[in-house]
């Protein structure tokens, strides 16, 4: 993490600026995400939805990166493997659980895993966690109800809750990248998650889910907007601009996410945002902001 003064010198205000411009973009792509997947779910079940998306998205991947994909040892793709599932985990209870939730409010609902993070990591490795993670849980607690319990307790439904275990496995995944990779090539471990997903959901799709029939007009422009934009060029773009910019930058633009989310699920999905969903997204992205944030040195 980038605090001290040397490092704010040392890098250059223009590829700075670019770098942040590069993580909003990101985050409107995955804010689009959301939409765009409640409106593919109406044309084809969840795991094959995030089979085909995942298997293209790592065979692309793969062919662009051939040369270090030649290279991958055994304990990369253990720990590949192992991080793939939390990662699976969390995009199948995310998937599933917006079918019945909507796109708005799952936005919100899974950017509380950057809030769990700390607890968990705290969980694994016995580490006290910082007074800005509590601040930050309180608060997205709060919002969480404000947005959630719309009309009373059955407002929270079984999508809210899938959305939340999505969350805890986000925040899983995360930890487990923190622990386990040590001097991994990225790029490799990204093709190793994405092509685990992508096989896992297609097996559980065989077996559970009818054979998807898409054509132009229905779910083939939406697939390549999440293979293309929502996978390839997010990840790649969220791994090359975190280079070049600051750590509390990347944090609070990609926590706009959710916010993104919100808007396109506004203008193309006509849902209604009421004063208190408004309200309780809001308390909630301070939540994740303030956890997100470490204002001390280190």
């Amino acid at each position: 993490m980038y605090n001290s003064q040397e490092a704010v010198e040392s890098k250059d205000t223009k590829i700075i600026l670019f770098a942040d411009l590069a993580l909003l973009l990101v985050a409107m792509v995955w804010g689009g995400g959301f939409v765009v997947t409640k409106n593919l779910l109406d044309t084809m079940g969840p795991f094959y939805f995030l089979g085909i998306r995942f298997t293209i998205s790592a065979l692309i991947l793969g062919i662009i990166f051939w040369k270090r994909v030649r290279k991958i040892e055994l304990k990369v793709l253990s720990k590949g493997l192992l991080i793939g599932l939390f990662l699976f985990l969390a995009f199948a209870t995310q998937t599933v659980g917006l079918i019945y939730t909507t796109p708005a409010k799952q936005g919100f609902i899974t950017g509380i895993n950057v809030v769990i993070v700390p607890f968990l990591y705290m969980f694994v490795t016995k580490k006290m966690i910082s007074k800005q993670s509590l601040i930050g849980a309180v608060l997205a607690t709060i919002g969480l109800s404000l947005i959630s319990f719309q009309e009373g307790i059955l407002a929270f439904n079984i999508g809210d809750l899938l959305t939340l275990f999505c969350a805890f496995f986000f925040a899983a995944h995360i930890v487990a990248i923190g622990i386990l990779v040590k001097k991994v090539d990225p790029i490799n471990l990204t093709i190793i998650q994405l092509a685990f997903t992508g096989v896992l959901s297609i097996v559980i799709a065989v077996f559970k889910e009818p054979m998807p029939v898409l054509s132009v007009d229905n779910g083939l422009i939406g697939l390549g907007y999440m293979i293309l934009l929502s996978s390839i060029f997010a990840f790649l773009a969220q791994n090359v601009a975190q280079k070049f910019t600051f750590s509390t930058h990347a944090a609070i633009l990609l926590s706009l996410e959710s916010v993104f989310g919100a808007l396109f699920s506004w203008v193309f999905w006509g849902e209604q945002l009421t004063i208190k969903f408004i309200i309780g997204a809001c308390i909630v992205l301070v939540g994740i902001i303030i956890a997100e944030l470490r204002l001390e040195e280190e």
